[in-house]
Formats: structure tokens, sequence, C-alpha cells
């Protein structure tokens, strides 16, 4: 059996869109499993400390749309570097419509793309259910069945269990991506995963380490 990729992120971050194709194909080359845990950003980085796009010194913010159009340009993936609706008046719910087609045993990974591509590039509001239902539509999947269970006991008990994950790993910006040992931020760094699925040592990161001061 493949390993398992987890993958926290929210359906805001635009380095999941860019990063998205590779991941998957990463992790299809390699017969991984990817498991998909959206999180609620505001709520985990009270505990983590990452700070939200809009709340940084202006240089900071200039410098992240930089680094946006350098890494669309070279993945080959357009986007808008200030798009209408970003960011989302509640991403949270498109997050929740990803798990439950996940749960499904849908493609998850495809709906996922396809709803940081009507953020990033189609200037759609995926805070607008109407929206994410056409979305998963288009998708050839049941929108309105996944809209419902947006909200289901099942859900939201993983959806809580994602934050808490999310707050006890140390995750502080999107995408993080966890594989053994390994801990990665940043879709700048799916070349360490794509080593590791491939048996090669690649060095696991400080969580071993900080596990240990905050045990101690």
């Amino acid at each position: 059996m493949g390993q398992t990729v987890e993958c926290f992120y929210t359906l805001s971050s635009p380095w999941m869109y860019l990063g998205g194709p590779q991941l998957q194909d990463i992790v299809k080359r390699h017969g991984a499993t990817l498991l998909l845990r959206p999180y609620d950003f505001r709520l985990v980085i009270k505990h983590t400390g990452g700070i939200p796009l809009r709340s940084r010194p202006e240089p900071r913010q200039d410098y992240h749309a930089l680094e946006l159009d350098r890494w669309s340009r070279h993945l080959g993936l357009p986007l808008r570097l200030k798009p209408k609706h970003y960011p989302p008046t509640d991403q949270r719910p498109a997050g929740r419509m990803v798990m439950a087609a996940q749960a499904r045993g849908m493609d998850a990974m495809s709906l996922s793309h396809a709803l940081l591509r009507a953020l990033w590039l189609e200037e759609r509001d995926i805070a607008d259910p109407r929206v994410r239902v056409a979305i998963a539509e288009e998708e050839g999947l049941p929108g309105e069945a996944l809209h419902r269970e947006e909200e289901s006991p099942s859900v939201m008990a993983e959806w809580d269990r994602n934050n808490l994950e999310a707050v006890h790993r140390g995750v502080f910006g999107a995408p993080t991506y966890f594989c053994d040992d390994l801990w990665l931020w940043g879709q700048d760094r799916l070349f360490f995963l794509d080593q590791h699925l491939a048996g090669k040592q690649v060095q696991s990161g400080p969580s071993k380490t900080i596990g240990k001061i905050r045990a101690s």
C-alpha cells in the first residue's frame, strides 16, 4: 500500500491553486494516497502565529504579489493578482464541500482546484452556495447534495479534527504537507515530497524537535 500525503490548506490559498496540479501528479506517480484537510485559517493562526495577507506590511504584500506572478508564469497557471472576491467572505463552506466529496470517494482534488480556479482566475464568489453548487456540477459532481453535506454532523466533526490537528502539528500557512516524518510548507517545496516518496533521504525538519520541546 502506498504512503499517505496529508495536505492542510484553505480554499482561499493561491499557493494551493498553483501547486495543486503538481501535488496531484506527484501523488499519482508514486501511488500515494492524498488526504485533503481543509482548515479554518483564522482559528488556527491564533495558536500557530500565521499572519493574514491583508494584515502584513505593504512591502510584504508587494513581494507576495511578485511571487504569485513569478510562479504563475513559471507553472503556466494564470491567475489574477487582485481577484474580485479575495478574500472570500467565508471560505470555510467551500472547504467542507471538498471534504464531503472526499468522504464520498469522489475526485475531491479536482473539485478543490476548480473552486480555487474560480476564485483566483474566474472572478467567481465561492462564498456563494449557488456558485459552489454550479462549480461542483461543472466537475460532474452532485453539487446540491455536496452543499447539503457541508454542515452535516460527520463533515463538521472532521472539520473540527482538522483544526485541532493543524494546531497540534504547528500548521501556520497553506498549503502544509505531511508524509511520515516529512513536514513541508509551501508549493515551492513539493520537490522534497517527490524525493521522499521516491525513497530518497530528505531531512524531515524540526517537527520531532518541536514535539520534544512542547512535551518538556
